[in-house]
């Protein structure tokens, strides 16, 4: 998961490939509560991994729930039978709307009938986010709920015991948020023991998939509720939860709108496949295949799988009404962009209550890129950009999930321009490996994907800084260092010398170039692995050190390693370190560093990490084989000791790291569209 202050996206050229979704944020948090409210254990398999589902599980752990982590996507619930073992709590749940309305409606129904006083709140927005119709629903039902902030919105105080009034149908407003409806129909089956309960919606219901979406898995756990049309529903007398022992979460439909997105905009010749969700699901945002084929895109399904293809191009615009799939629309938005005219969507008024004001935000957002927008209460129209207008552009994400994921999709842009999106790690909310998986199934032109460059001598930090740096942007990083000590250390195992008078020998030259272009190698979590053993400790040593030195000037060694060099261009970004990387490997590098420092610095340095390892060394010895390196790699004929000559200079004689780290990201920003 990205954790950096950004994640530059380059121009994005093609798409292909599989992705296997994420669990459904809104089956999981549904299905942990139900988990909870039954009696007897139910395993819950591809449960999404998230932000929303961790504070739903800190939550009913808190509230006494006994849950047992199986595996990285299995939990086994041991359900509460409708009880409170906890008469006191306070939860905290972050941003999760599907954690905040369902467990207010739920304590107050056992408060309500078991005592007990419990606080929820969450982060500042989860605090401007409306429940106020839900509370007052609740209220209608009797249950004690007092607001600890401003009136309408969390944190809230939930306590009981209260008699339950249940002879009059609970009216909720149906036109803010389907979830307080949700909310209702989940909680009330813990009080419908002697008679049914009635719940009417006042106005038109939005989201009504999302509604259905609780009624089955309603009767997953033995509830079945009746309804007439969308305005009435009657839980049924005697209705208890039971549970149905094992739950698959479907692969969330709403994230599958990004990839079927990609599709239609770039998958040409082979198709994008989304794994976990089909034409056939439960979630209401599946309905988001139909957008994408009227805007022209080729979709096939089949069981719990979707193959996606473009189609028609441009893509053809859209008046839709988006109530069914307020989430997945937001995707259209973006896609409206390369339509052919404008695209309008209808009925996403509930966009202003989300994580953010997303009419507002998504508006703001687009207009960066050069697209005109217009917005109204409940609409927003987008005109399609064309590649003359478009512009490179830093989108902020509000701290709302979808933003980001939405706005990654700019990066197929005609223009061939970057974009930047901020705070990327708001994606933790429902897709925390959003643009990690991203990358499997998008594919770049290499000499679009930015390269920055880092050389210098021994012992100068050129490595520590190049990954330092490369964890800052959230880029790959290339030790060339490491792959010539890769090459003497496999040398030494497959006892081929390296001495100055071996390398004499051009047969023995010729079998370390073949070695160097069959190494076995990988890195893999700051490791680096050598025909499947850890050699990371070994390559640090002297002797590493030394072996390396030598067998880079050899010119055979150096041109068996250019390719395996290249491959490491990979999306996002690679920072490389190392000799030739800026005039050999990557001469067209965004930006090239030499790194320098005094010869007595970097003794100093190295001595300091000997030290460290427990390795006793000289300093003057040190200091003297510094110098002598330093002398042969400036003279050597094959990649000498060098800047290249659009290289800035950096010398951190008296620089920490951090320092230095800033430096280079000042350059970069420089040479980077974004601005300051």
């Amino acid at each position: 998961m990205y954790t950096t202050a950004f994640v530059d996206l380059p121009p994005l050229r093609r798409a292909a490939g599989t992705v296997r979704l994420p669990g459904s944020k809104s089956i999981s948090n549904r299905v942990l509560l139900l988990a909870a409210l039954s009696e007897g254990r139910t395993v819950v398999r591809d449960l999404l991994d998230s932000d929303d589902t961790r504070v739903m599980l800190q939550a009913l752990q808190t509230l006494g729930c006994q849950l047992q982590r199986l595996d990285a996507t299995t939990v086994a619930v041991d359900g509460l039978g409708g009880r409170l073992p906890v008469p006191q709590a306070s939860l905290f749940l972050g941003n999760a709307g599907t954690a905040m309305r369902p467990l207010t409606a739920a304590l107050a129904v056992l408060c309500a009938r078991h005592g007990g006083t419990f606080e929820l709140s969450g982060v500042p927005r989860m605090h401007e986010r409306p429940i106020g119709d839900l509370v007052e629903a609740l209220r209608q039902l009797g249950a004690r709920i007092d607001y600890l902030g401003q009136a309408g919105y969390p944190p809230l105080r939930v306590q009981g015991p209260a008699a339950l009034q249940l002879q009059a149908p609970i009216r909720v407003r149906g036109d803010v948020s389907s979830q307080f409806l949700t909310a209702l129909l989940l909680a009330l089956p813990l009080a419908a023991q002697t008679q049914p309960i009635t719940i009417e919606v006042a106005g038109e219901l939005i989201s009504k998939p999302y509604v259905d979406l609780t009624l089955k898995l309603l009767a997953r756990f033995g509830v079945d509720v009746q309804r007439s049309g969308w305005q009435r529903f009657t839980i049924p007398s005697g209705a208890r939860y039971r549970t149905p022992a094992e739950v698959h979460v479907e692969g969330d439909a709403s994230s599958a709108s990004y990839f079927i997105a990609a599709g239609a905009l770039a998958a040409s010749e082979q198709p994008v496949t989304i794994e976990g969700v089909g034409l056939d699901s439960i979630q209401g945002d599946i309905a988001f295949v139909e957008a994408a084929r009227a805007m022209g895109a080729h979709i096939d399904g089949a069981a719990n799988r979707l193959h996606v293809r473009r189609g028609a191009w441009p893509l053809r615009a859209l008046d839709l009404d988006c109530n069914a799939i307020p989430d997945a629309a937001m995707t259209l938005a973006v896609l409206a962009l390369y339509a052919d005219g404008p695209t309008t969507l209808r009925g996403i008024g509930s966009w202003r209550v989300k994580e953010t004001d997303r009419i507002t935000a998504m508006a703001t957002e687009l207009r960066k890129f050069g697209a005109e927008v217009e917005a109204g209460a409940d609409w927003l129209r987008v005109h399609p950009l064309p590649a003359a207008q478009w512009r490179a552009a830093a989108i902020h994400t509000y701290d709302d999930h979808r933003m980001a994921m939405c706005a990654s999709l700019a990066a197929f842009n005609p223009a061939r321009l970057p974009v930047r999106i901020l705070d990327p790690k708001c994606v933790a909310k429902t897709f925390p490996d959003y643009f990690e998986t991203l990358w499997q199934v998008v594919q770049a032109d290499p000499a679009d994907i930015p390269v920055l460059c880092i050389d210098g001598p021994s012992a100068s930090g050129k490595g520590t800084l190049a990954a330092a740096v490369a964890q800052r942007l959230g880029y790959h990083v290339l030790d060339s260092g490491a792959l010539y000590r890769l090459v003497g250390l496999a040398a030494a195992r497959a006892g081929l010398p390296t001495d100055e008078a071996a390398l004499a020998d051009a047969a023995v030259v010729a079998q370390l170039a073949e070695l160097a272009r069959t190494l076995a190698a990988r890195f893999e979590g700051g490791h680096i692995w050598l025909d499947g053993c850890d050699v990371t400790e070994a390559l640090r040593s002297e002797q590493a050190g030394a072996a390396a030195s030598r067998v880079s000037a050899l010119a055979p060694v150096r041109q068996a390693l250019l390719q395996w060099q290249r491959s490491w261009r990979r999306l996002p970004g690679l920072v490389a370190d190392g000799r030739d990387m800026g005039t050999v490997v990557f001469p067209d590098a965004t930006l090239k560093v030499f790194l320098t420092a005094s010869a007595h610095a970097r003794a100093q340095r190295r001595y300091e990490q000997l030290r460290a390892r427990n390795e006793h060394v000289s300093i003057d010895d040190l200091l003297a084989d510094i110098e002598a390196r330093d002398t042969r790699d400036r003279a050597r004929s094959v990649a000498p000791l060098q800047p290249a000559e659009d290289a800035l200079l950096l010398d951190n004689t008296h620089q920490t790291l951090d320092e230095s780290v800033e430096t280079v990201l000042a350059w970069w920003a420089q040479r980077r569209p974004f601005g300051a």
